[in-house]
Formats: structure tokens, sequence, C-alpha cells
């Protein structure tokens, strides 16, 4: 058949199909019974119409899935085919079942190589995610183990399979269309002689599901950033600077922003209050005032309806002064981090300290990390933030120059990539005379994402204009995350060799 002779559509079965699929079953299945019953099909469709799936090409069936709903713990367990069929030759269908079964697929021997089990795969999958399903189960003939019977066992022919040593034409299509094998299961189908009567279970997890308990209290997962790229300007008193903080809030939760990202140190003018001869003393001076602003941001996060990120601040605890940033959720409670990296300025002028804690905040809005400027050039604390399920990076930062600000650009993205999450940073522009160390800043904020098809095709979400004081917004669908992760062109999480790093790290313990 050629393919430029084709006219596919891709519907659901009627009723008055049954003449048609009778013949395409017959064709397919000669060697184990042929076509089911007209009115076990009738059943099918007639509780499940959604779930019966066909092909045609100008009006010719030529590929069908049939699919029943049932309850996940009871077939994701040893099973036979029979325990599909009921006596009366009808499906067991569960219409309060939480996954999809797929019963059969078969395809017309001439339209084969066409991919046309694939497009029933995705359409099946599709209903999967759209019903909110858990899974898609199946019980899989390996319909080549017959010639291998004598030289392997039904698992060691399942492995080499799944290693591409054997071809099977149902369990290597399987695997190429992301589902696992979970068990094996004897005298699935007896009659199936070239089988031995030997099947796979097997399982396509959708990762979208949300169980049904969860649906009211589940977190958004569409999600809007905004971060302010802050100018830098003298300040007489703190109250100066949290109007121009609160003015920022009330702007960015008037666009229902779920987020609201400050940069480092942004409220370091008021240091030029201060002598500036002594420069440990002059951030401890700034330190005197972390509470206060820590206080002020989050009642300003619960009376505008948004988590305030509060770019850092210096923290004097126990004579030892820190860098950190707090999160301030919306319904009143306060987390912090602590800068777990410090730059040799930071430790050589200011006397600052490294945190040695860090941890993936749980908010309304997907699951956050802050990373303090210089702490995303490490990608250590990327990879354990990963590891929890990090959906949202935020980095504020502080740079002077360009290259040092494209040093954090640049990592970013690298986080961004190899973690497959979102990042966000964000600094502050223009000049403070009189604060020594932080007298000329530069900043482009921005949003980065993975790379791949779901996201921008520079895999950058939004960035601001440099130098220029301004707001950011950025919308994020954290459904494309779970996607990525699973189904990406590539899958950095899953195709990590922990098990080489080790061997690599012991090989070479002292370097």
């Amino acid at each position: 058949m050629a393919h430029e002779e084709l006219h596919l559509n891709l519907r659901n079965l009627t009723l008055t199909d049954y003449g048609q699929l009778k013949n395409l079953m017959d064709i397919v299945y000669n060697d184990i019974g042929g076509a089911w019953p007209q009115a076990t099909i009738e059943g099918l469709i007639s509780q499940f119409p959604e779930g019966q799936i066909c092909i045609e090409d100008s009006g010719e069936l030529i590929a069908v899935a049939l699919t029943v709903m049932v309850s996940y713990d009871r077939f994701s367990n040893p099973h036979t085919y029979d325990d599909l069929i009921l006596s009366n030759e009808k499906i067991w269908h569960n219409a309060k079942g939480d996954s999809l079964y797929g019963l059969d697929v078969f395809i017309h021997p001439e339209y084969r190589g066409y991919r046309l089990g694939r497009r029933l795969y995705e359409a099946r999958k599709e209903l999967c995610r759209s019903m909110n399903l858990r899974a898609i189960l199946a019980g899989g003939r390996i319909p080549n183990y017959h010639k291998f019977a004598e030289q392997l066992s039904p698992t060691e022919y399942i492995e080499q399979v799944s290693r591409k040593e054997i071809y099977d034409p149902i369990l290597t299509f399987q695997l190429s269309n992301d589902f696992q094998v979970t068990r094996l299961m004897h005298k699935y189908l007896p009659e199936d002689e070239k089988s031995l009567g030997h099947a796979t279970l097997l399982d396509w997890n959708n990762i979208l599901y949300t169980p049904p308990e969860l649906v009211v209290r589940s977190r958004k997962t569409q999600v809007r950033l905004g971060a302010v790229q802050w100018q830098m300007r003298e300040f007489t008193s703190v109250e100066e600077v949290l109007k121009q903080v609160e003015y920022f809030v009330d702007a960015l939760s008037d666009y229902k922003s779920d987020f609201a990202l400050f940069p480092e140190f942004f409220n370091a003018p008021l240091m030029g209050l201060t002598d500036q001869v002594d420069q440990t003393r002059a951030i401890r001076f700034l330190a005197g005032f972390t509470e206060q602003f820590r206080d002020a941001m989050s009642e300003m996060a619960v009376s505008y309806n948004i988590n305030i990120i509060t770019g850092s601040m210096p923290l004097l605890e126990d004579e030892r002064v820190y860098n950190v940033a707090y999160l301030c959720h919306r319904d009143g409670r306060v987390e912090m981090q602590r800068k777990i990296h410090v730059t040799p300025h930071e430790r050589r002028d200011w006397v600052i300290e490294g945190g040695t804690d860090f941890q993936v905040f749980d908010t309304d809005a997907g699951r956050v990390a802050i990373m303090i400027c210089y702490d995303i050039e490490f990608p250590e604390l990327g990879r354990i933030a990963a590891d929890q399920s990090v959906d949202i990076i935020f980095v504020p930062f502080w740079t002077d120059t360009k290259n040092s600000y494209l040093r954090v650009r640049h990592c970013a993205q690298a986080r961004a990539i190899e973690n497959e999450c979102y990042v966000a940073i964000t600094g502050s522009v223009g000049n403070l005379p009189k604060v020594e160390n932080l007298d000329v800043q530069y900043a482009q904020s921005s949003v980065f994402s993975p790379s791949d098809f779901a996201f921008p095709h520079d895999a950058v979400m939004a960035e601001t204009t440099p130098n220029t004081e301004m707001m950011l917004f950025s919308d994020l669908d954290l459904e494309k995350l779970k996607l990525v992760r699973n189904e990406g062109a590539v899958t950095n999480l899953k195709n990590r060799r922990p098990d080489v790093y080790a061997a690599i790290t012991e090989r070479y313990p002292d370097k």
C-alpha cells in the first residue's frame, strides 16, 4: 500500500463496525480462534465507547485498540485472560476503576510499517490522561518465545528482548512505547502456543494522575512568577526602602503573581547611612534591619496574597554574619535559606560565613529552592534539589560586571537543563557611589526552562532589558516538567549513572 494512497481517520468504534472488525480479527488471529462474538464487541462499545478506538482507511477498518477500565490494585497483580472474560463472553469492565486495561491492539498485515500501533497507543495514553486515570495495564503475549524456549527461560527471553538482542513483535513494540514489564505471568492464555501460555504484565504510569481525594487540595500547576529588577538608589530610612518594596509587591499582586522575587542585598543602600571605613561594621549595621524587613515582607505576603522571596540580607547570629533569603508564604509561614557558598569578596570584606543546610520548600504553587547568587554556580546543589522534585529554583543575585553576571546566567541555564526545572534569576541595577564594594551593578533578570519541544526554542521563558529597573512576569506550567522528565527528547534525570559515578569516585578517592 503506497503511502500517498492512504486516507487515514482515527475514531471510536461504533456498533455498525462489527462486520469489518470480525474480518480483521479473523485475519490477524487465525491461529488463536479469530474474532470475538458480536455480543462481546457490542458490550464493550456500549459500556465504554471512549475506550474502543480504531483507524480506517477510506472507510475500511484497518487497526483497532480495545480497552476496558479496571482496578489497578487488582490487575497489577498476577491474573489470566479468563479473569477479563466473564462466563457469558462479556468483557470485565469496572466503570469505577482507576486504570485502563489494554485488551488488544491488532492491525491489518498489509498496513504494518505505518506505525498505526503507535497512533493507537498515543490515543490510549491521551484517554488515560484526560480521564485522570492512574495507569494503563496490559497482558502482553511473547509470540516469538517458542523459537527460543529450549535455550532460554521466559525471564531470560524477556531480558534479551529488552536489550534488543531478540526481536519480539509484541514485547518489542510495548517497550518502545514506554511500557515497563512488571512481572511474568504463567498460563495467561493457555491456547497461545507461540508464547507457550506465558505473558508479560506491562504498566504505563500516568505521571499527571491526581488521586481523587487530593484534587481539592492539590497544588497549582499553572504558576505566574514575578521578579523585580531593582534600581539601587540612595535611601534615608528603612521605611523608605520598604515603601518601594511594597510598591512592587502591590504591582506584582495586581497581575495575579504567585511569587515575587527580589535581588540579593537589595537593601544595601542603607549601608550608606553609616561609616564606610570599616566594612565589617557596615555589614553588621545592615544586619540590624533584617528582622524588620523579614517581618514587614511577611506581612505583605499575607496582605497581598503572594509568596515573596525576599532577596537576601545579612543575618547576625551568635556574632557570625550569614547571607540569608527568606521565603514568606502567603499563609503567614516564613522559612529561611542561608547562602552556602560565599564569594571571596564576602569572606574577605564582610567576614560572611557559609550556611550548612539546604532544602526544598513546599509552597501552594510548587516545590521551590533558593540559591543565592554564587550558589547557582555549583551543580551539586541543583542536583540535591532535583532529587527532592524541585519545580522552581529562585536565584537572587548581585553582580557588578557583565562577565560576573554571565557566570550566574549560564550556570542558571545549565541547572534548568540538567535538572529539568525552571530557574528564575533577578538582580539589581544602577550605582551606589556612597556604598563601598557595592558601587556598580549589572543585571538582566531572566527565567529559564528545560531545553525541549514543550518550551521556548532558546529555553528562555522571559527576560528583562539589561540595566533598567522593571518587573518581569513569566507563566510556568509545572505539568510540562513532569512530561519532560518522563517523556522528553532526552531525560537527564532518568539517564544519570550513579553506579558509574560511585565507581569512579572509589577509583580516585584522593582526586
